[in-house]
């Protein structure tokens, strides 16, 4: 490792042990063109999770594997839903939308989010909302480790399970996220080599820019030190030659986009230099902090050029 990518790791803080998922299959359900597979496994010991697999119908021989990562948006009760297609936003199914193009889809829940918040029986002693995904925050850096560490640690788990399916090709899988799943799909893509093509939407800025704006995030973003080695830019930049693609509306006011330009201007120079320039790729569309129907379909098509269907 570089100087830079261990001085990365060191913010992040201990990241949990890796279990053996011991994955087990808790229902399937028939949709237009695919089923839904409800699976449960660990994602460390003793914390056992579910996640839903996507998987086309009539799959002839192995095909690519897509971790799709749900978005913030500040709901809570749904995370998994919203990929999966079990959601009211249209917009947030991109896992079906994948799965219908020929991809296996796990679509997992982050920490604090739908099946991972606290159980009914617990709220009356536990905070809910945002002021769960604030104190797991806390609780983990009391720890010495960092929420994103933990969100790192759980999809590389998500990423043994969908490498270890029977219809998944393990040499072509995929990450794929919008707005606090972009963010997790940069991380991730930084910290898995196995990812063979990531998609970044709307979840990355240059963090010096988002703090001199007072622009507050999802509790992951803040990586403790961060900023005393690097930046956003880094991360991705030491991502190279993994082909990438990052989307951003011109109006996002979360991600501020001239700071977007500014990463992708140092993360085009680390592409260019590792040999890959055609591997790095962005796509910045009129419009805010969304995902549009036809910027969906560009990085399908995007992501179906570097791994195939």
């Amino acid at each position: 490792m570089d100087t830079t990518r261990d001085a990365v790791i060191d913010c992040l803080g201990t990241v949990p042990d890796r279990p053996d998922p011991a994955v087990e299959t808790v229902s399937i359900t028939a949709a237009d063109g695919f089923e839904r597979r409800l699976l449960e496994y660990d994602v460390e010991p003793g914390e056992r999770v579910q996640a839903y697999l996507l998987v086309p119908d009539d799959v002839d021989g192995d095909r690519p594997g897509i971790l799709a990562v749900h978005p913030h948006a500040g709901e809570f009760g749904v995370g998994k839903s919203d990929p999966a297609g079990l959601s009211d936003t249209e917009s947030y199914h991109y896992g079906v939308e994948l799965c219908r193009r020929g991809h296996v889809v796990c679509c997992p829940d982050l920490l604090c989010f739908e099946d991972r918040r606290p159980s009914e029986r617990e709220t009356g002693a536990a905070p809910t909302g945002a002021d769960y995904e604030k104190f797991v925050a806390m609780d983990y850096l009391l720890r010495g480790s960092s929420l994103q560490a933990k969100y790192l640690s759980d999809l590389v788990v998500a990423l043994d399970v969908l490498a270890g399916h029977d219809l998944t090709d393990p040499d072509a899988l995929g990450v794929l996220g919008h707005s606090l799943g972009g963010q997790e799909a940069a991380w991730l893509s930084w910290f898995d080599d196995r990812v063979a093509a990531a998609i970044v939407s709307s979840g990355t800025a240059q963090l010096a820019a988002v703090q001199r704006e007072r622009i507050t995030h999802n509790f992951a973003l803040y990586v403790p030190g961060l900023l005393t080695v690097g930046d956003a830019a880094d991360v991705l930049a030491d991502v190279a030659p993994t082909p990438l693609l990052v989307t951003h509306g011109t109006e996002d006011n979360i991600f501020p986009p001239e700071s977007v330009r500014a990463l992708v201007g140092d993360v085009s120079a680390a592409y260019a230099e590792a040999g890959a320039p055609e591997r790095f790729e962005t796509l910045f569309f009129d419009g805010g902090h969304e995902f549009p129907a036809d910027v969906r379909s560009s990085a399908y098509d995007w992501v179906d050029r570097w791994l195939g269907r």
